[in-house]
Parts: C-alpha cells; sequence; structure tokens
C-alpha cells in the first residue's frame, strides 16, 4: 500500500526527466531559433530569416514546418522561438482578432505589450483568395466570390488552418452568404492538386502561391473586400539579438510579390531546396555569400534516424520503469485495478495529434511533447501485458512459494516476475512497435524524425521524399520487432520460452 503513491510519482517523474533532457537540447541550441509555418512561402521565408541572421555574425537555426499560427505564436511568446515570418492580416484577424489594430502602430503597440516586436513589411501583400480552374470557371460564369452563391452544390475544400480562422471559410461564408455547408478541410498544397484533378470546384489561395500561373487558376475577385492585407513581417522577441534584428530590418521593402512567387515556385514546380532558393535570392539582393550545405539523402536519413531512435528509446525507457511498476500493482491491489488500468487505457484512447496538441502549453514545441505522448501511449501494452501475465499464474504456484516462507517482494522477483516474463516482454515489445509508427507525427511539433521527410514529401508532392521517411520507419519496427524476439530467447527463462 506504501507503494501507491511512489508508483504514481514514477510517472510524473518520468515525464518531468523526459521534459528536462528536451529542455536541455535547447538550452545548448542555437542562440536565435527561427521558426517558420508548414507551407511552402513559410519554409522559404524561415530560410531567409535564418541565413540573413547568420550573415550577421548571429549563430541561428531553422526549425522547419512546426506549426499553423497559434502554434508558433504561443511557441514565440514562450521562447521556443526567438523569431518567425508573419502577416499584419493574420496578426489582426487571428491574433489580435476583436481589438483596433488597423494600423501598423496599433498592430506594433498590441505585439509590444506581449512582449514581441516586427519588422517594416518585407514588400509584398500575400492576401488569401479563392480559386478554380479557369475552365471551371468559365462553365459556370464565375469571376467574383458572390458568384458562388448561385452554385450551392459547389466541392469546396480549404487549408485546415483557413477553415477555422476568423478570416478565412467561417467569415467569407457570413460575409458573402454562400450556402455551400458539405466543405472539406485538408493540406493547403494537397488542395492544390485535387482543385487541379477536378476533385475541388473551389479553393483558397494565397496571392503568391506558385500554382496560380502553372495551374491556370483563376483568381475571383473579393468583390466584397472581406481579405485584409496580409503585409509579410518578421516578428521576434524583444531581447533577441541587435545584429540579428539589424540584419531583418534590412529586409525591408526588398521582396516584392512577383519575386516571393518566384521563389515558392522554384521549390514547388523545380524541386530546388527552400535553402537554396533562399541563399540564392540573398546574394542576388544583398550580395550575401554564405555556406549553404545540401546534405545527401544518406546524410538526411542518418540524422532522422538519431533523432527518431531518440525519440523511441528515450519515451520507451521511461515507459518501462513506470509500466511494469504500474503492472505490478494492478495485479496486487484489488481496489487499483479498475483505476490504474482505467488511467492507462484512456491515454492510449486519446488521438495522437491531439493528445499532441494538449502537450504543446504545457511543453512547448520540440522533444518535449513528443517524447510525453509517446511515453503515454507506451503504458498501456505494458501495464496491460504485466497486469495478465501476474493474474495468469497458476494459484497453486504461489501457495508453494508461499508456504516455503519466502517474503512477498522475494517471491514477485524470483517466481512471479520471470513467470509472467514472455507477456511483459510481448508488451514491450509491442509499444516498441506502436512507438516507432507514432514517432513519425513529432514531425509536426518541430522533434523532427522520420515524420519530417513524409511531411515535406506531402508538401512538395514528392514521392522520393515521402519514402525516405516511410521505409526506414517500417524498418526500425521490423528492427524492434525482431530484437525482442531475440531478447525473449534470453531473458525468459527456457522452460517458459515459445
Amino acid at each position: 500500500m506504501h507503494g501507491v503513491p511512489t508508483a504514481w510519482r514514477d510517472v510524473g517523474t518520468a515525464l518531468a526527466l523526459l521534459c528536462l533532457l528536451a529542455a536541455t537540447v535547447r538550452a545548448q541550441g542555437a542562440e536565435v531559433v527561427v521558426g517558420s509555418k508548414t507551407f511552402t512561402e513559410g519554409v522559404v521565408l524561415g530560410e531567409v530569416v535564418a541565413q540573413t541572421a547568420r550573415a550577421a555574425g548571429v549563430e541561428a537555426v531553422h526549425r522547419r514546418e512546426v506549426g499553423g499560427t497559434r502554434v508558433l505564436w504561443s511557441a514565440l511568446l514562450r521562447g521556443d522561438l526567438d523569431a518567425y515570418p508573419e502577416y499584419t492580416g493574420t496578426l489582426a484577424q487571428e491574433i489580435f482578432a476583436g481589438q483596433e489594430v488597423g494600423t501598423d502602430q496599433a498592430l506594433a503597440a498590441a505585439l509590444a505589450r506581449e512582449g514581441v516586436r516586427m519588422t517594416a513589411p518585407l514588400g509584398f501583400n500575400n492576401t488569401y483568395a479563392v480559386g478554380m480552374t479557369e475552365a471551371r470557371a468559365r462553365a459556370l460564369g464565375v469571376e467574383a466570390v458572390s458568384d458562388l452563391a448561385g452554385h450551392p452544390d459547389l466541392q469546396l475544400g480549404f487549408s485546415n488552418e483557413f477553415l477555422d480562422r476568423a478570416d478565412g471559410w467561417p467569415g467569407l461564408r457570413r460575409a458573402y452568404g454562400l450556402p455551400q455547408t458539405d466543405v472539406r478541410g485538408l493540406d493547403h498544397d494537397l488542395a492544390l492538386r485535387a482543385l487541379q484533378a477536378g476533385d475541388l470546384d473551389a479553393t483558397d489561395l494565397y496571392s503568391t502561391d506558385a500554382e496560380i500561373a502553372a495551374f491556370g487558376l483563376r483568381v475571383l475577385r473579393d468583390d466584397r473586400a472581406f481579405f485584409p492585407r496580409y503585409d509579410a513581417v518578421v516578428l521576434y522577441r524583444e531581447g533577441t539579438d541587435p545584429a540579428a534584428v539589424a540584419a531583418w530590418d534590412a529586409l525591408a521593402g526588398t521582396l516584392s510579390a512577383d519575386t516571393m512567387a518566384a521563389l515558392n515556385a522554384r521549390v514547388r514546380l523545380d524541386g530546388q531546396p527552400e535553402a537554396v532558393v533562399a541563399a540564392g535570392w540573398l546574394r542576388e539582393r544583398f550580395g550575401t555569400v554564405g555556406e549553404v550545405a545540401v546534405a545527401s539523402r544518406a546524410e538526411r536519413v542518418w540524422q532522422r534516424t538519431r533523432e527518431h531512435l531518440a525519440l523511441v528509446g528515450l519515451s520507451l525507457a521511461a515507459a518501462i520503469a513506470v509500466a511494469i511498476p504500474l503492472g505490478v500493482l494492478a495485479a496486487k491491489v484489488r481496489w487499483l485495478e479498475a483505476p490504474v488500468l482505467g488511467a492507462v487505457s484512456v491515454a492510449y484512447t486519446i488521438p495522437s495529434l491531439a493528445l499532441l496538441v494538449f502537450m504543446l502549453p504545457l511543453l512547448g514545441i520540440g522533444a518535449a511533447p513528443a517524447l510525453a505522448a509517446l511515453f503515454l501511449y507506451s503504458l498501456l501494452p505494458i501495464v496491460r501485458n504485466t497486469h495478465a501475465g501476474l493474474a495468469g499464474i497458476a494459484p497453486v504456484l504461489c501457495e508453494s512459494a508461499a508456504a516455503l516462507g519466502l517474503p512477498a517482494a522475494v517471491r514477485l522477483r524470483r517466481i512471479e516476475l520471470p513467470l509472467a516474463s514472455p507477456s511483459v516482454l510481448a508488451g514491450v515489445q509491442t509499444s516498441a512497435v506502436i512507438n516507432v509508427g507514432t514517432a513519425t507525427l513529432g514531425a509536426l511539433v518541430g522533434a523532427g524524425g522520420y515524420g519530417q521527410p513524409i511531411l515535406t514529401g506531402i508538401r512538395l508532392d514528392d514521392v522520393g521524399l515521402i519514402l525516405e521517411g516511410a521505409v526506414p520507419a517500417a524498418l526500425m519496427a521490423l528492427a524492434a520487432q525482431g530484437l525482442f524476439s531475440l531478447l525473449g530467447r534470453w531473458a525468459v527463462p527456457r522452460g517458459l520460452r515459445l
């Protein structure tokens, strides 16, 4: 009974150690951490911001494709990021919705109250728009957004963020009285491909999307002036290195909309890496000469393998240290059986994406939320199998051990756990295999691993990049299964091996 609070403290201790380890990585990292959103232009601008800081002599790292507006904004306020590219319209309509921030001065004042500063606009307005293929728009006679009201059966699909933003679909629908209700939410780049393939009739666009010209899309006129200006700026925390801030200020007014669209096209259509595209523009515009190392496929896979192994190994080790004692408690203390099994079952039923999002306000971006989520997901198979293994031991064996006068702790260590070891090891094996797959989602919060090339490949419609993450992940899962099978031959008593 005295072990009950200690066991539950182990859960908190394991989570705290995982988070401390992840925080140590951040503390030892670069002086300036730049984030970017999960679309091509955001990544290109993130590279521009990071490389500009490096050219000014400031150590900087770029955390690519961290998430949407709210994720990056929260990370900036927490200090997980020092800077990221943003748009004035997004700040006014999403972050400071309902506040009077109609001018740059008012917006700057609102940011200052949060301990954040912004540069002057970089030079282009990447406003939202609604687009259709030219052929479909011509066939229906649609030229403006208001014309969509006359076609209630149109299949609309919008990027996930646009679908829920105040300056996105909810506000657009009210402003124009649009009747469509069956609207899909999907990734922005996937929506553009669906539009081209004819699976969607209309979707949201960014005015600097390379696909507008490449796919021959018609940008519908915003005839009720619903969308505000979305001037690109750099947001940064107060106290950021002055040399980096001065370098970012020098970017003001240097990027036109046509130039930004051309940079996006080099990535989206020509397949050039974002870092190379950003470096090329900085060299042309400022004469900046910087080293841009483009890793080979083997180097990228090795880096992602190390990241993935760290996520899986650390979370699984912590789960084993906590789950086996919890399984023993559930088997030995009858009134704890239902609460323990129920608690780990509830944690397992939370969708993995939702669990990651729940962790963000507590742990920030990076490895910490991914490690915590993977730890919680690893508990159930190990706890259940430990409980089942101990509960399945024949009562006569336990009674014989007790009759010999062996203390309870000795019986558990020398007889019961060895008898339950096949079941326990099977639970660990299951958790390991599941962890390898689930860890790919860590890329959504900046944790790296095999999920990073998968996400980038989806964004760029690059099957090779998708396979660069998917194939090693599958091989690692098979290796984990094989490793624990071999371990079972050594750890499980000979007479209990299958």
